[in-house]
């Protein structure tokens, strides 16, 4: 068990699976980073048209919403603004999952030891 401990702790950091904390983000290579912004409106942008692109391949109909969309990026402006990290996730059809981050970097609110990949 100890030995599969550090098989995925030496991995973790090259590997594009969420973290189980949004703010480890920022340990990952920069190649994973999508975008950078420097205002919480433009990264909800980012939000929205990622849901928009994926809102037909929800696999659950509640989740295309259009008004719950909307809702969702309104409040990743506020969280943003406030220093908070948003992290979502959406199954898919069959057998995907989306999962969508939003870290912020400046210092990061939860982790102020981790920096910014991407300057």
């Amino acid at each position: 068990m100890v030995q599969r401990y550090r098989e995925v702790a030496a991995a973790f950091p090259t590997a594009d699976l969420p973290p189980l904390e949004t703010a480890y983000w920022l340990v990952k290579p920069r190649d994973l980073v999508r975008g950078t912004w420097n205002e919480p409106k433009e990264a909800a942008a980012w939000l929205g048209e990622r849901l928009a692109e994926y809102a037909p391949r929800f696999a659950f109909e509640v989740d295309s919403n259009v008004a719950r969309l909307i809702s969702m990026v309104n409040s990743t402006t506020a969280r943003l603004d406030s220093g908070a990290d948003v992290s979502l996730g959406f199954y898919l059809e069959r057998p995907s999952y989306l999962s969508l981050a939003m870290v912020t970097c400046s210092p990061n609110r939860s982790k102020p030891e981790l920096s910014c990949p991407v300057r």
